[in-house]
């Protein structure tokens, strides 16, 4: 058995190298509950070091000169890990534009900024039950004023995303063999 991750692992019918190329896999505990999101190289890593099993994989095999290693997509680890209380996550822009699935709270166009319903001008909060992601048109027009004097509403109560700082970057949404093991 290798102790160390091979510099060369490479799948068929790839172009070249996996490792380093961005590929991540789900880490599970071994309750079954998502961990974190892994490197390819951490993957590869821990089930060489049998750490961690392969749940499922995408059919492609890494190989190296002495073994191979299906492409581990959700790994699980053999044993359970402690893991402490997380914290919410915090309104951010990015954590803000991704719950609002990158849409215009107020005319459904593609957001790229933040704006708070209740302005901060005004005695509103930096909290998730008052901020949107807005188009920088309509941020501009609402300016520091609430949505009854312009004669806007929301077509959705704004509140904090269920999941995890862990899983803010998107990543389980995009990964169809995660859906199983993140929650939605």
């Amino acid at each position: 058995m290798l102790t160390e991750t091979p510099p060369s692992l490479t799948a068929p019918h790839a172009s070249g190298p996996l490792i380093g190329s961005g590929a991540r896999t789900l880490l599970l505990n071994a309750s079954m509950e998502p961990l974190c999101i892994v490197s390819l190289r951490r993957a590869v890593s821990l089930v060489m070091t049998e750490k961690a099993t392969v749940l499922e994989t995408d059919g492609r095999v890494l190989h190296s000169e002495h073994m191979s290693v299906p492409l581990p997509v959700v790994l699980c680890l053999t044993r359970y890990v402690h893991v402490p209380v997380r914290h919410p996550v915090p309104p951010t822009r990015r954590t803000v534009l991704q719950r609002d699935s990158h849409r215009c709270a107020y005319c459904g166009g593609g957001a790229d900024t933040v704006d708070h319903v209740h302005p901060r001008s005004r005695g509103g909060r930096h909290e998730w039950g008052n901020v949107v992601a807005a188009c920088v048109r309509c941020n501009h027009r609402k300016a520091d004023r609430l949505l009854h004097e312009i004669g806007w509403s929301l077509s959705f109560t704004p509140r904090a995303p269920r999941w995890s700082v862990t899983f803010a970057a998107g990543g389980a949404r995009s990964e169809p063999l995660w859906s199983a093991y993140v929650p939605a």
